[in-house]
């Protein structure tokens, strides 16, 4: 069993959890973030802002 990683704030999960979860391409590097923090930072997400500006 995988565990990932949220890429904003560190929670972890098995990876068959994660469907709730986003993806971004951030300089070419894939970022993974939980519901929690994909829900917290839609709008910013929407804009394209990379996550440093969250």
């Amino acid at each position: 069993m995988e565990l990932v990683t949220c890429d904003f704030c560190g929670t972890q999960a098995p990876e068959a959890e994660t469907l709730t979860w986003s993806t971004a391409v951030e300089r070419g590097r894939k970022q993974v973030f939980c519901d929690t923090c994909s829900r917290a930072h839609l709008r910013a997400m929407e804009g394209k802002l990379d996550s440093e500006w969250w």
